[in-house]
């Protein structure tokens, strides 16, 4: 009963700053870090125990497949260059930097200093999204975010891994070159057989619990089997949804997006919220004489960790466009590096992976605070500045969404008129005119669609005010009821402007 008291008091805790988040215009994992840092000093606070091994699995595996269910290989492979210098360069490089200042400065043994850059040098997944969310950022730059959260965790940990291993064992463990194929491996042959074992559950509640099960699964699997549990998860997901794009039902695939959706969101505010719950416990392991210079440590690993990052991504851009496109678009260019190098939140990954150090680890004191300096600090540094940020450098607001979307509406709307004229009754010229109506819409030569789309939710209020009034009166029962509400829901997200149907995490 007590772990269930906690675990209410931190929801309740967590949906007042969700809202406070959503009234000052700030992202939420830099106001409910913060809160939680707050909290955590004061005498009633709720204590929380964190398993670190537990806490990857999860935080960080739903996020993951949730990610990578919508990344697209195609994007991996139009960007690759980009996410590579992201995902592993800049992961390496920031590696090295950190390991260099944590030996020379701190006198952390080299192996342990690795281990050290190695855990704070991946961004995280959920914060980049939190923070990009609300921002005109231009997609190019959010497909490039998504992409290397996606592959710098599993860069990080395997270096991780590799430097713990040589700092306890005295050896380097050659099986670590192969834990990054046989992940992939091992997550293309679980899609294989989960979607051959679940395709009578594919359209079922059954399939979504399914999916979170055989996800978690996964993931413990590939720790047992000393692989990449990230880059399994990984190559499951992106494998799952190339099978289950034509098979899985429009009812089943809107259900899956909203559970999962929501399952990820909770799960991030509470990983958020938690992280600044350790602050507390972290300092109290630190003996009084050994304060203040884990916290010089900790500070200068956090300015080394922002700039190696802005520095990386500065010069590959150069190096890599400079030179060659027109001044405009070397400047537009340069904005886009300075936003992608700034948005560098750390999050659950780096904590997680602090607080598996072993307990005989040199120097692990300081080395969880040095992470929880620059997890807390990035959310709180690059988190509540980047929109400003943004707007400072006047970043070009990005208008190719609405264009292409216009395009690819088009082409699917001829397919369907195509289909239709080689169809010889009544039914189908009509339902060709109607779709030529649409396409006329599509392409912009149709002035009218905003004044129909409003006759028509106005239409669809008058209905379910006479639903309303059916239901007080007592006229119909409560299955009518729900089946023509469902009815029009349909009909009124058919008819809503793409711009009503985001859901504010706030």
């Amino acid at each position: 009963m007590h772990f269930f008291e906690s675990l209410l008091t931190l929801g309740f805790i967590a949906v007042a700053l969700l809202y406070v988040s959503s009234r000052v215009g700030a992202p939420y994992p830099s106001v409910l870090a913060i809160s939680g840092v707050a909290v955590a000093f004061l005498p009633w606070a709720p204590e929380f125990g964190f398993d670190p091994q537990l806490a990857l699995a999860l935080f960080v595996a739903p996020a993951l497949l949730d990610a990578a269910y919508d990344f697209h290989p195609k994007t991996l492979q139009r960007h690759w260059k980009d996410m590579l210098a992201l995902a592993v360069f800049a992961v390496v490089l920031t590696t090295v930097a950190v390991g260099a200042v944590a030996h020379w400065y701190g006198g952390v043994p080299v192996a342990a200093a690795i281990a050290l850059g190695a855990l704070v040098a991946p961004p995280d997944a959920a914060a980049a999204a939190a923070m990009l969310g609300r921002l005109p950022v231009p997609r190019r730059a959010v497909a490039i975010l998504q992409g290397e959260s996606l592959l710098n965790d599993a860069t990080a940990l395997l270096i991780f891994t590799a430097a713990v291993s040589t700092q306890m064992d005295g050896a380097f463990s050659i099986s670590l070159i192969m834990a990054a194929p046989a992940a992939i491996l091992l997550g293309v042959v679980i899609a294989a057989i989960y979607t051959f074992l679940t395709r009578d559950l594919r359209d079922s509640l059954g399939g979504v619990l399914a999916s979170f099960t055989v996800t978690f699964g996964l993931w413990v699997l590939a720790e047992r089997l000393h692989v990449s549990a990230v880059l399994a998860v990984v190559a499951f997901a992106m494998t799952v949804a190339s099978v289950l794009y034509r098979k899985q039902t429009p009812r089943i695939r809107i259900h899956a997006y909203a559970v999962w959706t929501t399952a990820v969101f909770f799960l991030n505010v509470v990983a958020f919220l938690l992280m600044g719950f350790l602050a507390r416990n972290i300092f109290a392991q630190l003996s009084p004489g050994e304060v203040w210079p884990s916290v010089r440590l900790a500070v200068i690993v956090l300015v080394v960790v922002v700039l190696v990052r802005i520095a990386w991504v500065l010069a590959y851009t150069w190096f890599r466009r400079y030179g060659r496109p027109a001044a405009g678009e070397r400047l537009a260019q340069t904005k886009l590096a300075v936003v992608v190098g700034w948005c560098g939140m750390r999050g659950l990954v780096t904590m997680a992976a602090a607080l598996s150090v072993p307990l005989e680890f040199p120097h692990r004191e300081q080395i969880q605070l040095a992470a929880l300096a620059v997890v807390l600090g990035t959310l709180v540094l690059q988190g509540l500045t980047l929109s400003p940020l943004v707007k400072l450098i006047r970043v070009a607001k990005d208008k190719s969404f609405e264009a292409e979307f216009s395009d690819a509406r088009a082409s699917v709307l001829e397919a369907a008129i195509t289909r239709l004229e080689h169809t010889d009754n009544e039914d189908a010229a009509k339902m060709a005119q109607k779709y030529r109506t649409e396409l006329a819409a599509a392409i912009g030569r149709d002035e009218q669609d905003a004044t129909r789309r409003e006759l028509k939710l106005a239409a669809i209020g008058a209905m379910r005010q006479k639903l309303h009034d059916l239901r007080e009166k007592a006229a119909i029962e409560d299955d009518i009821y729900h089946a023509l509400e469902e009815e029009l829901d349909w009909d009124e997200l058919a008819a809503s402007p793409r711009g009503r149907l985001a859901i504010n995490e706030g």
